[in-house]
């Protein structure tokens, strides 16, 4: 039976899939004010760990939809990253060089991070509608009209204004939206276990072991004695050899990774391809996460990239729903994600293909040079922000080319400045009652700005005192952090975080010109 008339409210967006990523975007929108749904084909959450570190980039984000405290509550910080090889330690990359408030990653269960998640989502009024699975869509400029069928076998034809498919690398959305993932498709195997152990490393570092073989080891530890243990295969392991604890045990001393496994929670082979689909948004549907890319686990980058991927663009669906996004916005989306996966798959291949090298002679050379390269501390800083993902930036998008050259642009994260208390400022703000709102951050040092804040937008006042504006700068550190002189100027930052603009004496025009790319003229809303 299809059930046209359905008894849900009118729907703005549809998630499809109730992972980290979609229950994410799922979160960010309807703390924005947003009526969303999210289905999920499985009946109950997984109890499989599976993504185990959250980092620096994603707790920005995660501290921003209210849930970071928890997560830090319930998880194990990480200060760092290992790497060994034949035995004996290459060298440390420390987290506490990065340019964040959270100069490190936390090590939790995928499913303590989904129950966290799922609870905020329910205290803004949404529940994930479970053994719902999404079968098809048709979509024009009115709308989509999404096919689901539910536990029952009733089916549903849901009318949305947009959709999200977060549903993973083998999820229905992308291939109903004839999309392909591309890319090296001579995948990786690895055997993962989540379990308990003794082990004799920092347990405040995640560690990578290039192993005396040709397969690289994983070891993530985790709250107690819980760690996660991934053994890459090796090409001429049989396919058809089932998951052991025994075979776990086996693969950590052939990488001599001095670990001691005592029972498992969970044991499982996956296989990885490194691609990506062509392009995130096809009409009124985006892909996100797993849907839109794939890539080897080396440094533990998947979910966060998805969840990053979701949280850059829910604020521009939220824009979109209230008529009020260019095309320019939403196909940005796409500009601003497709490269930053694209950079991940070509590191975590150059770091598995590091780890898996057939001649004792090449291995030899590696280690030599890594534990030379380790010992150097702008290397170490460079492989702190590529893990951490403190790399990502929009510099390179169309609505990053803006005139100010200063050491934060247009496009890059917004930049803390402890001191002034710049961060919580901008990350702790309520965002319902303005929607997908900008936040402008108005240094008045100086002559200027007299820059108007754009309709909508909350404003965040830097004065030399508090009594004269909203934060107290008397030294004037945020200009000096975003490269304004002695005249002042005005920083307007995405609501994901980002810089969209900054204006200054010498570009006074670029917020402006900026808020005029992004919105819709009220004959071009997309309703």
């Amino acid at each position: 039976m299809v059930d046209e008339a359905s008894t849900q409210p009118p729907t703005d967006v549809l998630v499809v899939g109730a992972g980290p990523v979609g229950l994410v975007a799922a979160i960010d929108l309807a703390r924005r004010g947003v009526v969303v749904r999210i289905i999920d084909k499985l009946p109950e959450p997984t109890d499989e760990s599976r993504a185990v570190v959250l980092h620096a980039r994603s707790l920005e984000l995660l501290d921003q939809l209210g849930v970071l405290d928890e997560i830090a509550a319930t998880g194990v910080r990480t200060t760092g990253a290992q790497m060994h090889a034949n035995g004996s330690l290459l060298g440390r990359v420390g987290f506490d060089t990065i340019d964040s408030p959270f100069p490190y990653s936390i090590t939790i269960p995928q499913t303590d991070t989904e129950r966290i998640l799922r609870e905020r989502l329910s205290s803004l009024g949404v529940e994930i509608e479970r053994g719902v699975t999404y079968t098809g869509l048709e979509q024009d400029a009115s709308g989509v009209r999404a096919n689901l069928t539910h536990s029952d076998g009733t089916t549903e034809i849901a009318r949305v204004e947009w959709l999200v498919g977060s549903d993973g690398a083998k999820g229905a959305v992308r291939h109903s939206l004839g999309l392909k993932l591309e890319g090296v498709f001579q995948g990786e195997r690895f055997l993962m276990g989540d379990v308990d152990a003794d082990f004799a490393h920092q347990k405040q570092s995640f560690h990578i072991f290039f192993s005396p073989g040709d397969a690289v080891g994983m070891l993530f530890p985790m709250a107690g004695k819980r760690v996660r243990v991934i053994c890459q295969i090796p090409a001429d392991t049989p396919e058809t050899r089932e998951p052991t604890l025994g075979w776990l045990q086996e693969s950590v001393d052939e990488r001599e990774m001095d670990v001691r496994i005592e029972s498992s929670r969970w044991l499982t082979i996956f296989e990885i391809h490194h691609a990506q689909v062509p392009r995130y948004r096809t009409g009124r549907s985006f892909l996100a996460g797993d849907a839109a890319h794939v890539h080897s686990p080396a440094g533990g980058l998947g979910m966060n990239t998805g969840i990053q991927d979701a949280f850059n663009l829910t604020w521009k669906l939220a824009a979109a729903v209230q008529g009020e996004a260019s095309e320019v916005l939403l196909d940005s989306y796409h500009d601003e994600r497709h490269p930053v996966a694209a950079d991940v798959i070509k590191f975590t291949t150059e770091l598995t293909h590091a780890g898996t090298l057939n001649s004792p002679f090449a291995r030899e050379a590696r280690d030599l040079l890594m534990k030379a390269g380790l010992e150097l501390r702008l290397a170490r800083h460079s492989m702190a922000n590529e893990i951490e993902q403190m790399t990502v930036e929009y510099r390179y998008a169309p609505l990053g080319e803006t005139g100010h050259r200063g050491p934060v642009r247009a496009g890059d994260p917004v930049r803390a400045v402890a001191e002034v208390g710049l961060w919580p400022a901008l990350a702790h703000r309520d965002p319902s009652g303005s929607g997908y709102a900008f936040v402008l951050v108005a240094d008045e040092a100086g002559a200027f700005p007299d820059q108007a804040a754009p309709a909508g937008a909350q404003t965040i006042r830097v004065a030399p005192t508090t009594d004269s504006g909203d934060l107290a700068d008397p030294e004037r550190r945020v200009a000096a952090r975003y490269g304004l002189d002695e005249r002042g100027g005005a920083i307007l930052v995405r609501p994901d975080g980002y810089i969209a603009a900054i204006s200054d004496a010498e570009h006074p025009t670029d917020i402006d010109a900026y808020i005029a790319a992004v919105s819709a003229a009220p004959s071009e809303a997309l309703r």
